[in-house]
C-alpha cells in the first residue's frame, strides 16, 4: 500500500520467490507482500534485484519469476479513477476531491473495477435503501480492499467484520477503514475460510469469492445464521453446481447479472415473508 514519499502508483516491480516464510521487510519502496499458496510475491515501487539476490542467498530460496508493469496493467487496462455507483463515488487516495468513499487500491482485488465488486456494491446500496433501517450488522467475505465494508459503512451499518485471509489484503483494508473514519464500525480480520467458517448471526453476509470455496462454505449448517446473504464472483456456467449445493431451507429472491458475472440474494426460508417462500431465481431459468 502507499506510504510516504509515494502518493500514487506508477510502476510495479514484481519478484515471486518460493520460500515459506520471510521476516518483515522494512524498505522505503515496498507496495507490500502478497502471499500466494505460502509463497511471497513482493511489490515494489522500484528495481530491486540486489535485494532480493540477498533475500534468497540468506533464505536459501530462489526467485520464480519477475515482472515490471504499470500499474493500469496490473488493473487490465483500466485508469485508476473516481467512478460513482447509485450516487456514492468511490476515488483513490491521490483523486479524492468530492468523493464520498476514499481507496488506496493497492495490488489487491476488490477495488471496484471489476464487474462483480461493482454488482456487489450496487446491490448492497439497493438493498440498503430498500431495507431502511432494518439491515445494521454485516460480514464482508472476501474483503479485498474492504470497499463493500466501507460502504456498509457508509450507508448506516453499525457493526462489520471483514474477513480475507490475504495479510496484505487485511493490512490494505484495515488503511482503507482509517482512511474513511470507520474504525469504530468495522473489524477487520485476517482469517482462511477453509479452515473456520465464520460465524454468521448478522443481518447480512456479502461474500465475493470464487464458487469453490463458496460450495464448500455453503455445506455448513452454522453458515447459515443471517437474515440475507449476498454470494458474487462466478459466471453462469458456475451457477448450477453451486445451486446443487445449496441446502433446501435456502431460497433465492433475487439473481443479477453484470457483464458475464453473477450475483445471488438469498434468504433462509423462516426470515422470508410468506409471499416471498418458494421464490425461484430472479430472469432466466438458469
Amino acid at each position: 500500500m502507499l506510504r510516504l514519499p509515494y502518493t500514487r502508483y506508477e510502476k510495479l516491480y514484481v519478484y515471486h520467490l518460493d520460500a515459506t516464510e520471510l521476516p518483515p521487510l522494512k524498505d522505503p519502496d515496498l507496495i507490500g507482500n502478497w502471499v500466494e499458496d505460502g509463497n511471497p510475491i513482493l511489490f515494489f515501487h522500484r528495481p530491486k534485484e540486489k535485494l532480493i539476490e540477498e533475500l534468497c542467498r540468506r533464505h536459501g530460496c530462489r526467485l520464480i519469476y519477475q515482472a515490471d508493469l504499470d500499474y493500469t496493467d496490473w488493473e487490465a487496462g483500466q485508469r485508476i479513477e473516481p467512478f460513482t455507483i447509485n450516487g456514492i463515488t468511490v476515488a483513490p487516495c491521490w483523486d479524492k476531491q468530492g468523493a464520498e468513499i476514499v481507496l488506496d487500491p493497492s495490488v489487491i482485488f476488490g477495488s471496484g473495477f471489476h464487474p462483480s465488486t461493482r454488482l456487489c456494491m450496487e446491490t448492497l446500496i439497493d438493498y440498503c435503501r430498500k431495507e431502511k433501517s432494518g439491515l445494521d450488522s454485516m460480514l464482508d467475505l472476501g474483503a479485498g480492499t474492504g470497499l463493500l465494508s466501507v460502504t456498509g459503512a457508509h450507508l448506516g451499518f453499525d457493526r462489520i467484520t471483514a474477513i480475507d485471509n490475504n495479510p496484505l489484503a487485511c493490512e490494505v483494508a484495515a488503511k482503507n477503514v482509517a482512511l474513511n473514519g470507520y474504525e469504530k464500525r468495522i473489524e477487520v480480520r485476517c482469517s482462511d475460510l477453509r479452515a473456520e467458517p465464520p460465524a454468521t448471526e448478522v443481518d447480512l453476509v456479502v461474500a465475493n469469492l470464487y464458487p469453490a470455496l463458496l460450495a464448500g462454505i455453503f455445506e455448513h449448517h452454522s453458515f447459515w445464521q443471517a437474515k440475507l446473504y449476498m454470494f458474487a464472483g462466478f459466471i453462469p456456467s458456475m451457477e448450477e453446481e453451486l445451486l446443487a449445493a445449496l441446502p433446501d431451507r435456502i431460497r433465492m429472491i433475487e439473481r443479477k447479472r453484470s457483464e458475464r458475472w453473477c450475483l445471488w440474494v438469498l434468504q433462509p426460508i423462516s426470515e422470508m415473508p410468506d409471499q416471498q417462500k418458494g421464490a425461484t431465481p430472479n430472469g432466466s431459468p438458469l
